[in-house]
């Protein structure tokens, strides 16, 4: 009897340690479901806290377990950007700055990224997580959807109809991001080999997630997904790449006629895209005003750039007269605010101002990196095997969607962990595994 009573404390133990480690990283993405104060003054949120707590807990488990944390390719691949920002960390314009933007863009592209793919173990903790994405996608998107519904979203074109979920009008392009990379995770789902079953659902919730993009009002998120979207079929093979294109174009005109004065403003939205010189609205005349000042501090400084965070401090001296004095904001619950313009909402650009050419080569060459690998990782298991299976789908559609969307928008706000994650699953993917195997439990 005794004996037994010895034994009964350590079984909620091994209950615990039977969890997946992958259940850290799914504890991120699930806290960006938390609705935000509409007036708050931003700075970090609660899932960046958690990603903060999923690399230690990651670094605690290899020392019990005294295992290789990386292979030299992973290290070499993940720890390239470590290069370009510490020079631009030591050129920053104060200390504090530089120890700032340098603990982001560790956190963002190097650490937990590296977390990710170690406690990642194989298809069923790939699949676990991205389902966690993908409902995180839905539960946003029906709140943005409601928005519009009811009037009570964000301001746009002076109504207050613009879906931006529980992230509120300072962040509009949270919402926007967190559909778009469900979105992108419910299409390679929905690709992959799996049960009629969950292909089935997926690709429903990829169709129903088509309706609260739609409503962001968000033209960079629209680009980068609709090219995800393109590559992951394609990579599927092309009859089947026709054959969903074909229904997709008819679901999107189904909802689109349903949506009466929003038809209006979504077509006005849509060909604003192409307004670069022809009447061009002032975001977009801002956003090319400040490419135009990024690249400036580019060439006053090419090698190391103006430092970690320093892009708002030399705005001005390179800005012309044409770049307003900020964005309002207004609606979903907050009050007016006017923002001030504080990045050229293009990553490369940002990167290349602030880090110069060594900056910019280091961070795209990591990029670059896992996107050779894992697609060539890809193209093996398709050799191999004659198939492709839904996590090689995710994991390369979600690093083909964030490198488009850098061309429209750089890290900044909630949503910015997601980042991180995808960039884990990217490389769990490239780089987990030397050989064209996909484990499987």
């Amino acid at each position: 009897m005794a004996h037994a009573l010895s034994v009964l404390p350590s079984r909620p133990a091994a209950r615990v340690r039977r969890l997946p480690p992958v259940l850290a990283v799914v504890a991120v993405v699930a806290l960006l479901a938390l609705p935000l104060d509409p007036d708050g003054g931003g700075g970090a949120h609660p899932a960046d806290a958690v990603s903060a707590l999923a690399v230690l807990y990651c670094a605690l488990r290899l020392v019990r377990d005294r295992r290789r944390p990386l292979s030299r390719t992973a290290a070499v691949v993940l720890g390239l950007p470590v290069l370009g920002l510490a020079v631009a960390a030591a050129g920053a314009l104060s200390p504090g700055a530089g120890l700032t933007g340098l603990g982001r863009y560790l956190q963002v592209f190097v650490l937990v990224p590296a977390a990710v793919l170690l406690l990642v173990r194989d298809r069923a903790d790939v699949r676990l997580l991205t389902w966690s994405m993908v409902g995180l996608a839905l539960w946003q998107g029906a709140v943005g959807v409601h928005q519009y519904v009811t009037g009570t979203g964000a301001s746009y074109q002076g109504e207050p109809i613009r879906a931006v979920g529980t992230f509120g009008p300072q962040d509009v392009m949270g919402m926007a991001t967190v559909v778009s990379l469900g979105l992108v995770c419910a299409a390679g789902l929905a690709l992959g080999r799996t049960t009629v079953r969950h292909r089935l659902l997926a690709a429903g919730c990829a169709l129903a997630l088509l309706l609260p993009l739609a409503l962001s009002f968000s033209r960079g998120a629209w680009i980068a997904t609709a090219v995800t979207c393109a590559v992951q079929l394609l990579l599927a093979g092309v009859r089947r790449a026709l054959a969903v294109g074909a229904a997709v174009v008819a679901a999107a005109v189904v909802l689109v006629g349903g949506f009466g004065v929003g038809t209006a403003m979504l077509q006005e939205r849509v060909g604003s895209i192409t307004q670069v010189t022809d009447a061009p609205d002032q975001s977009v005349t801002d956003r090319y005003t400040m490419w135009a000042a990024a690249g400036g501090m580019w060439r006053e400084r090419p090698l190391t750039g103006v430092g970690l965070k320093g892009f708002p401090e030399h705005r001005d001296a390179h800005a012309s007269l044409a770049l307003s004095s900020g964005s309002e904001t207004d609606g979903a619950g907050a009050a007016y605010r006017r923002q001030p313009l504080l990045s050229p909402h293009n990553m490369y650009l940002l990167v290349l101002a602030e880090q110069g050419l060594i900056g910019l080569l280091a961070l795209a060459g990591s990029w670059l990196a896992l996107l050779v690998l894992g697609l060539r990782r890809l193209r093996a298991v398709r050799r191999e095997r004659g198939t492709v299976p839904d996590c090689a789908f995710v994991a390369c559609g979600l690093l083909v969607w964030q490198l488009t969307d850098f061309a429209y928008a750089d890290i900044g706000g909630p949503s910015t962990v997601l980042t991180a994650v995808c960039f884990g699953l990217a490389a769990w993917w490239a780089l987990a595994s030397a050989g064209p195997e996909v484990p499987e439990r």
